[in-house]
């Protein structure tokens, strides 16, 4: 496998869309293609399967489902869109990928970085990030950057305790893991931030 896998992780709010766009619009000035993708979705089970996640009236939702749902729509997305692109040569950049998980439901929800680890393995077949860049915003900068942009879904929409221990789940990952995950400050400006993460990418291919 040739291809180069980027993921960006973060709190709610942090601007990966907008960083990932960014880069794209960077790497393909460099004469790459690049895929985009988001989770849960990127393909047409997984959008169905986050229409279940996000959906408000689903309240009654068991970590345990949440977890498998997240899981299943990822394994979907690996093998018709993230594996062929990297097996083509391609640069795959993920808005989210395991990490999400781990912190989500495996900090967050209490169910186990240890538990949360297994079952996304065998949804991604081992599938690891090149590089992950966490976008580092604590909760209530970011709440309140999604309160300004739409009404808030079923997982924006949990408890300031759950997005803190989100938030503390991401730092502690970051910080066991610092050779993959390059931890970012997303209250710099975008211009700043995009030049971090290029920084970071050129030391990847050296140039």
């Amino acid at each position: 496998m040739s291809g180069l896998f980027i993921t960006m992780e973060g709190t709610d709010g942090a601007g990966k869309t907008t960083q990932i766009n960014m880069l794209k619009t960077y790497l393909e000035d460099k004469g790459f293609k690049v895929v985009c993708v988001r989770e849960p979705g990127g393909t047409h089970i997984g959008e169905k399967i986050r229409e279940i996640i996000i959906d408000k009236d689903n309240g009654e939702m068991h970590q345990m489902t949440e977890a498998m749902l997240y899981a299943a729509a990822r394994a979907q997305l690996v093998q018709e869109v993230i594996l062929p692109a990297l097996k083509d040569g391609n640069i795959v950049i993920s808005d989210r990928f395991v990490d999400s998980s781990l912190v989500y439901q495996g900090y967050a929800r209490g169910m186990g970085e240890r538990r949360i680890r297994s079952l996304n393995r065998y949804a991604v077949d081992d599938l690891e990030p090149d590089i992950t860049f966490f976008l580092r915003l604590k909760p209530h900068d970011g709440l309140k950057r999604k309160a300004e942009q739409a009404e808030l879904d079923r997982i924006e929409s949990e408890s300031f305790n759950f997005h803190h221990r989100v938030y503390d789940g991401y730092v502690s990952l970051a910080r066991r893991n610092k050779n993959r995950i390059k931890m970012l400050d997303a209250l710099k400006s975008r211009e700043e931030l995009h030049s971090e993460i290029v920084g970071y990418i050129e030391q990847l291919f050296e140039w």
